[in-house]
């Protein structure tokens, strides 16, 4: 049964898969442009924090440009949601731990801490709309 809201949802699935392409892209770009930034937040359990980086600033790259192609679209997609997963542990050990986001004054660090832990729940989301782009090729935009 198709209702209204899933012809909606289909429509905005060729704009958002642009956007979710779109912010892969920047944000593995931002890997390469402010490294050090990054590597703070690799968990000190984790070898080589630039080198992970560089790594997952590839994998973002990549992964975002071949969700635009229908041909490596589904594969891409599951390396984003595959990479979620892997940097989850980065982004909890950005919410536990004490090294201070940096730009941050001290008097919206509390702000920014909330926003580090509201970003936990987030991931799901990220992954969830790479998911999507897992499903039946036949429906999804050109």
């Amino acid at each position: 049964m198709t209702t209204e809201n899933d012809g909606r949802l289909a429509s905005l699935k060729r704009p958002l898969l642009y956007l979710m392409s779109l912010l892969y892209i920047g944000a593995g770009v931002m890997h390469f442009l402010r490294p050090k930034v990054f590597a703070r937040i690799v968990p000190p359990t984790l070898p080589r924090p630039l080198t992970l980086v560089y790594l997952s600033g590839v994998a973002e790259i990549v992964l975002g440009v071949g969700v635009l192609f229908r041909r490596t679209r589904r594969r891409s997609a599951w390396g984003l949601v595959g990479l979620l997963v892997a940097v989850f542990p980065a982004n909890v050990y950005m919410a536990t731990s004490t090294v201070p986001p940096e730009t941050v004054s001290e008097r919206t660090a509390g702000v920014a801490r909330l926003a580090l832990w509201a970003r936990l729940p987030f991931q799901a989301v990220l992954a969830l709309w790479a998911w999507w782009y897992t499903q039946d090729a036949s429906t999804d935009p050109d």
